[in-house]
């Protein structure tokens, strides 16, 4: 994966990089997002990874990393995916986020992959898969739907 994309977005400024991505997460996310502890991996247009670590902050009972965690790991992710597929950052908002569940995650941290799926004038849509960082076994799949606003 690249660690630069153009920009094509008018005003967008300079070419994305993981450190502007990473910057990002503390430009436009609220406090209790950046705590999550995310950490920019990789990136080309219209896909990021991001790192989610797992530590007793965000594990349940058991160890297990939790759900909400995960979830808005997926939101956080495709936000910064469809900064990628348009160049730069745009207002949006999650207007849909369905999230399966396939089995729990302990003891590694997560990498999560999100991906557009379409782009268009008003909407965004994507999809995004959380997998173990040792194993590389999925945990989580997430379809979500942007406004672009």
């Amino acid at each position: 994966m690249n660690t630069t994309a153009p920009s094509s977005v008018p005003g967008a400024g300079a070419p994305l990089t993981v450190a502007t991505l990473q910057a990002a997460l503390a430009e436009y996310f609220a406090p209790w997002v950046q705590a999550l502890g995310l950490e920019v991996v990789a990136f080309e247009r219209g896909q990021v990874t991001l790192r989610l670590p797992q530590n007793e902050g965000l594990s349940r009972v058991g160890g297990m990393l939790c759900g909400q965690a995960m979830m808005a790991a997926a939101d956080t992710a495709m936000v910064l995916a469809v900064m990628t597929e348009l160049g730069g950052f745009r207002p949006m908002t999650t207007v849909q986020q369905s999230t399966s569940f396939l089995r729990p995650l302990s003891g590694q941290p997560a990498l999560v992959v999100a991906r557009v799926v379409r782009a268009g004038k008003t909407l965004a849509f994507g999809e995004i898969d959380m997998a173990g960082e040792h194993d590389g076994k999925s945990a989580c799949r997430a379809s979500t739907t942007y406004a672009l606003l």
